[in-house]
Formats: C-alpha cells, sequence, structure tokens
C-alpha cells in the first residue's frame, strides 16, 4: 500500500481514522498554485486512487484563505520556453497537467469535501468544483478572473459547467464576476452556507459524521455511476449502474450493512 509522505513542502496532512485532511500550506501569498503545490496535491491523488481505508478527504486552505489561483510569478517565470518546430507549446503541455490533476480529483474514490474560507479564485475555485461536498462561509469570495488579465480558465471551466451549467459558467467566465458565500450557494457551487470559520469548523465535523454512515466501497461505485450522467447515453448508464449495484451487493459492505440493520446496530464502517 503506497503511503503519504513524512513531510510536503506546500501540504498539510491529517489522518483522522478514515478522514485525510490535506492543507493547502503556502499562507504568505493565500495558498496560491506553484508547480510544488499542484505536484504535491497531485502525488497524494495518485496514492488516494487505491487506498480504501481512506474514505473522506478534507480540503482547506491555511491561513483562513482556501486558495487565491495561481501564483502569476511562479507561472511567469516557469513558461519562459517557446516551442520547438512540430512539437506542442510548453504552455499548453503544463496547463494540460492541471486538468489532469482535477480529473484525478473528480474522480477519486474518496468523498471530497472543501471547507471554503477567505477566497477561491481561478485554479483554487476549479479546485473547488471538483469536491464532491463544499462548505463556505458568507464572506468568502469566489471568481473565475483570469479572463481579467487576458488568460482563459481552460482546464476549469468545464469541470465549473458540469456543476452549475452552461449558461452560469459563461456568465461568470465571461465577466470575471466576484462573488461572495450567498451567491455561490445559490449556484450550488457550495452545498452549505455558514456564517464564519467556527460556523465552518461545525458544519464540516456534522457533515464528516454523516459520511461516517456510508460505506466507503459503496460510496466510490456511486460517485462512479453518477459521474457518468450526461456523458453517455442513459441505457449505458444503467446498464453500468445495474454492474455497480450487482458489484456491491455481492460485496462485504452489503453483508454486514444488512446485518447490522437485522441486528439494529451500526455497521462496522461507522464506527471505525
Amino acid at each position: 500500500m503506497a503511503e503519504f509522505a513524512d513531510k510536503y513542502q506546500t501540504l498539510l496532512l491529517h489522518r483522522e481514522r478514515s478522514r485525510l485532511h490535506v492543507t493547502l500550506n503556502r499562507p504568505e501569498v493565500k495558498n496560491a498554485l506553484n508547480p510544488t503545490l499542484i505536484g504535491e496535491l497531485r502525488a497524494v491523488f495518485e496514492i488516494l486512487q487505491d487506498r480504501r481505508d481512506i474514505k473522506v478527504v478534507v480540503l482547506r486552505g491555511a491561513g483562513g484563505t482556501f486558495c487565491a489561483g495561481a501564483d502569476l510569478k511562479s507561472m511567469e517565470q516557469s513558461l519562459t520556453d517557446k516551442p520547438k518546430p512540430g512539437e506542442k507549446d510548453p504552455i499548453a503541455t503544463w496547463n494540460r497537467g492541471f486538468g489532469t490533476f482535477l480529473e484525478m480529483v473528480n474522480t477519486t474514490p474518496q468523498v471530497v469535501v472543501a471547507a471554503v474560507e477567505g477566497y477561491a479564485i481561478a485554479g483554487g475555485f476549479g479546485i473547488l468544483c471538483v469536491s464532491d461536498v463544499a462548505i463556505c462561509t458568507e464572506d468568502a469570495g469566489f471568481a473565475m478572473s483570469e479572463t481579467a488579465i487576458g488568460i482563459v480558465p481552460a482546464q476549469i471551466a468545464p469541470f465549473v459547467a458540469a456543476r452549475i451549467g452552461v449558461p452560469q459558467t459563461r456568465h461568470l467566465t465571461l465577466t470575471a464576476a466576484r462573488f461572495k458565500g450567498p451567491e455561490a450557494y445559490r449556484l450550488g457551487i457550495a452545498h452549505y452556507l455558514v456564517k464564519d470559520s467556527a460556523a465552518l469548523d461545525a458544519k464540516l465535523e456534522e457533515l464528516l459524521k454523516q459520511i461516517d454512515k456510508c460505506a466507503p466501497i459503496a460510496n466510490a461505485l456511486t460517485k462512479q455511476v453518477v459521474m457518468k450522467v450526461g456523458t453517455e447515453p442513459l441505457s449505458q448508464v444503467l446498464d453500468f449502474a445495474a454492474d455497480k449495484f450487482a458489484e456491491a451487493r455481492r460485496g462485504p459492505e452489503a453483508s454486514e450493512g444488512l446485518r447490522a440493520f437485522a441486528e439494529k446496530r451500526p455497521p462496522r464502517w461507522a464506527t471505525e
């Protein structure tokens, strides 16, 4: 079983039973994304692909800010190479790499919870939009600000559109609109709206206790089914879903869950 590093340059990891808390840890720059931070996040989610002992990942930012987007100074320094004849532009390759990371978060078998305060801007907004469940404070600030500085939210926009629809994404991208927590909640970007950081902590713990009640493999299989909706013909989705139902029903979780229900006790995974 692959293990996480003992220490990361830009992340703080804390394991609590089947919960993994992953904190972006560049508070001096509002947790702006640089190659090191993206690389370390990607390494963590690569490990998570095969970890069934962890069923929920909590993403948060140190210093009261989720993520203020790309570290523009770092981006400017790292993208100076021009494409060689016949080769793909290195900027495109770098940009697509961020999309690959977002795909990993989007499809990871664990439940991904984003706890957002401060800001979730540009790339940070993209990370928020590939979470399964999001909590935000009323004063948290959001924006897809790329077009305001002459660039394209290329890897982020498809995930935002999947979350809130194309019309709303067109509005947010083409105006670089800035908005606060209540609007994020109204749009469906966040699932819970809380007053402040203390209320966020309380809601997060309440949510994690809800997730504790769910079987981890059943959650992972359910996520696979839901992620196919809208991307394949309905009949194919239903065929896939039937196979996943059979896989779960013949697995150990269903046996334990049905036994626990008959014995009027919590299933094993709810107490681990």
